[in-house]
């Protein structure tokens, strides 16, 4: 046939022997040739072995043409050689399998044979590629190794070679896998590996870290420009785990620039790389985080011990100056926290990890007491000074509202949350009751704050006290228009009664005071008012909580006397006797002698000495003897007589020492009735995780509380194993 007889007489190997040593257009001698063949007339279905022909004439060329002229070529010159051949090769096969269209379409595709083109580019597989592929490899990766170094390469040259090995493989990357990328990868693990080991000794944390995120960004645009695009993340990781897995603990630990240096000199631009760096590996923030947890747990500690020292200083000082230095160490934690919670979401990208390490480094720190006052305590009255009209904290409502948010914050890392509360509560009842409060907004904003950090069952009781106010105003106005209904009720004195709510407010001690005469019709007159509202209702009346205003008449001048009821029911027996023992004191008011020595001490020992004293000494005894002080002044015409406050801390903890037996009883029993069956420290476990979220109970106060429900018939130990408990319904 005519094809055999263009390759096997002379057509072909004219054109490579005329041609071997000089450029031609491929294209236009392949488009020769299938002319000829096309004007030859010849039949190609005649054609028994229609492939062989074209192989043959691809295996001449790439064999007497490509092959010499790539192996006379060495490096850069060789790859631009490559790249040539390899364009000139594709174009004859397109040309070629154009010309056999018709043997492709049909001959070939009956017969399950594979396409032209496929042959085609196999061959150049086979006669060509496997010849030079491992020399082609070294040259691109002496590039690339050349251009890591700071040369300027030909990333086009690279990208043409590249394409080959992806496109060798007709829709297969093994070549491009095996021939290049896997040596490419081996020879980045030890260009890096060389590079760190230099890196890590002569240069700073810092310094290190930018040279590793300058590198990542150059192989990233490396992939970019020539590599192939699944090479990215294996290159990535090789460079990562020379550059930052492989020195990590020396890197971060470097005395003078490692990542405690960073975190103590605010280097928030470093710590952000040093984030953006080892988010990249696995677990490679886990070393960062609890560096950075150790660290904000030295910072608070030290506060603690700072405050600490300072208390300590001032021991003998008044104890308003020690609450100013405990209100200095909450606003420094403030401070503290609101530092490094800006750390976390803006160096550390908001991640959980460090979340979860600030919440820990403040919980150790954050439940350490400060000169006796428990943390829980302390951040209660921080709150007070806040809320309360006259505090040490001059804010705008702005701030206080900001203020505020960042207390609720810091109340999450507080375990004894219970007794935060019930601080809160009693510090909340003298704010509302005495008229303390610089805003009723501030009050709701931080109960509704309160509430959606610990639940609605937290601040349930605040609430209602919030409430009871507002009813008792209505309620105070409801008694001033029975009074004017009422003219002959009226007891000649403006009197304001304020009804609480038992089950929300703090408990008080209430004792059954001898009121004055004056005093009592008042107490009547209300009582009479309120059966007409309801007649259900018990009134105890509180009267440590009550304040009178009187006018003291002194030889130089009347002055108004803002006092107790305690202080104003004592001076008001001097209008009957010139002079009083302390034991017809006591006796006249049916008073305790703590209460009794507490408002005399501050009638005629204090400040204002209202009262003389026989004899005149500092302190109260059974044997004195009191009278008025008819020559008493002062240049106000009004003055306050504080009665000293009961140290009501004891009272507190033990209050909610009583309601943690009912919560671990409470808790108990609603496991086991669920359970029925449970060994004891699985029991125990429960049990802290149930009250976990409003106190930390002790194991041996939880061992305690089944010994009680055993004996009250809630529980019962198995006979043959007294690890177990059975609740008995």
């Amino acid at each position: 046939m005519f094809i055999n007889a263009i390759v096997n007489g002379k057509e072909v190997r004219a054109m490579l022997d005329t041609r071997a040593s000089h450029n031609f257009n491929i294209e236009g001698e392949v488009k020769l040739l299938g002319l000829k063949i096309a004007n030859s007339g010849a039949s190609l279905k005649a054609v028994n072995s229609p492939a062989k022909p074209i192989v043959d004439i691809a295996k001449l060329i790439l064999v007497q043409l490509v092959l010499p002229s790539l192996r006379v070529k060495h490096d850069e010159f060789m790859l631009r050689e490559l790249v040539k051949r390899w364009l000139n090769h594709k174009v004859m096969v397109r040309w070629l399998s154009r010309f056999f269209h018709y043997l492709d379409r049909y001959f070939i595709t009956r017969r399950s044979l594979p396409p032209l083109n496929e042959v085609g580019l196999t061959r150049f597989h086979d006669l060509v590629y496997q010849e030079v592929k491992s020399k082609v490899k070294d040259a691109v990766i002496s590039l690339i190794d050349r251009e890591r170094e700071g040369e300027q390469i030909d990333r086009a040259l690279l990208k043409n070679v590249l394409d080959i090995f992806v496109e060798i493989g007709l829709g297969n990357m093994k070549c491009y896998e095996d021939d290049f990328e896997t040596h490419l990868l081996k020879d980045t693990a030890a260009y890096y590996s060389r590079k760190a080991s230099n890196w890590i000794l002569e240069d700073s944390c810092p310094d290190y870290m930018l040279k590793a995120e300058e590198c990542l960004k150059r192989e990233k645009d490396r992939v970019a420009h020539y590599l192939h695009s699944s090479s990215e993340q294996k290159l990535l990781e090789k460079v990562q785990h020379e550059l930052l897995f492989v020195y990590a603990s020396q890197l971060l630990e470097k005395e003078h620039s490692g990542c405690h240096a960073l975190l103590r000199d605010d280097k928030v631009d470093d710590l952000s790389r040093m984030y953006r760096l080892f988010c990249r590996i696995q677990r490679g923030l886990d070393p960062v985080s609890q560096i950075f947890k150790q660290h904000v747990t030295i910072e608070g500690t030290a506060l603690v011990k700072q405050a600490e020292d300072a208390a300590s200083s001032r021991k003998a000082e008044k104890r308003d100056v020690v609450g100013l230095q405990e209100q200095v160490f909450v606003r420094k934690v403030i401070e503290l926290h609101d530092k490094y919670l800006a750390y976390v979401n803006d160096c550390f990208q908001n991640h959980s990890l460090f979340h979860k390490a600030l919440k820990e480094a403040f919980e150790v720190f954050c439940n350490k007491g400060v000169a006796g006052s428990s943390s829980a305590e302390l951040l209660a009255t921080f709150c007070d000074n806040i809320l309360k009209k006259g505090g040490s904290e001059k804010l705008s409502d702005e701030a206080i509202e900001e203020t505020l948010e960042k207390v609720v914050k810091l109340l999450a890392y507080i375990s004894d949350k219970d007794l935060f509360a019930e601080f809160y509560r009693k510090k909340l009842a003298r704010r509302l009751l005495f008229d303390k409060s610089a805003n009723d907004d501030h009050e709701r904003s931080i109960l509704t704050k309160l509430k959606q950090q610990c639940g609605g069952q937290f601040t349930s009781k605040m609430e209602g006290m919030v409430t009871d106010l507002t009813l008792a105003r209505e309620n105070q106005s409801s008694f001033e228009d029975y009074l004017n209904s009422n003219f002959h009720a009226n007891p000649g004195i403006d009197l304001t009664v304020t009804v609480l709510t038992t089950g929300f407010w703090p408990s008080y001690k209430s004792f059954d005071l001898n009121l004055p005469v004056e005093m009592v019709k008042c107490v009547e007159v209300f009582r009479e008012f309120y059966q007409t509202k309801t007649k259900h209702r018990k009134l105890t009346w509180i009267y440590s909580l009550g304040t009178c205003n009187i006018n003291g008449k002194f030889e130089p001048k009347t002055i108004e006397l803002i006092v107790t009821t305690y202080q104003a029911a004592a001076l008001l027996l001097f209008n009957a006797s010139d002079r009083l023992s302390y034991s017809e004191i006591m006796t006249q008011l049916n008073l305790t002698d703590d209460d009794v020595i507490r408002l005399l001490h501050s009638l005629s020992c204090a400040k204002y000495k209202i009262l003389n004293k026989e004899p005149s000494t500092k302190t109260i005894s059974s044997i004195d003897v009191f009278e008025f002080n008819s020559k008493f002044t002062d240049k106000m015409r009004r003055i306050k007589i504080p009665l000293p406050p009961v140290d009501e801390k004891k009272k507190v903890i033990e209050d909610v020492d009583k309601d943690r037996r009912y919560a671990i009883d409470a808790s108990i029993v609603r496991i086991m009735k669920s359970r029925k069956i449970l060994g004891h420290q699985q029991l125990v476990m429960e049990c802290v995780e149930q009250l976990g979220r409003m106190f930390k109970p002790d194991f041996k106060a939880i061992k305690k509380r089944i010994e009680d429900l055993i004996t009250r018939d809630y529980l019962e130990r198995d006979k043959d194993n007294p690890n177990l408990f059975r609740y008995l319904a």
